[in-house]
């Protein structure tokens, strides 16, 4: 399950992404041994995100 944290960043970036750049959202799952939550956007799935138990975005995908 995120946190709450990981919640309110996904909610922002899937509004940028949905309603200010028209992009789809493909997967959006919680990785079990890290706990981050990762986001899979774009047309042809060229945008990728991470958020941190935190909320914070990490730079890489691990």
């Amino acid at each position: 399950m995120p946190t709450a944290a990981q919640l309110e960043s996904l909610y922002r970036i899937a509004y940028q992404l949905t309603y200010v750049m028209l992009q789809p959202i493909h997967l959006v799952c919680v990785d079990n041994r890290t706990r981050n939550l990762y986001l899979l956007a774009g047309y042809s799935e060229e945008l990728e995100f991470q958020i941190l138990p935190n909320g914070e975005f990490a730079d890489e995908p691990r």
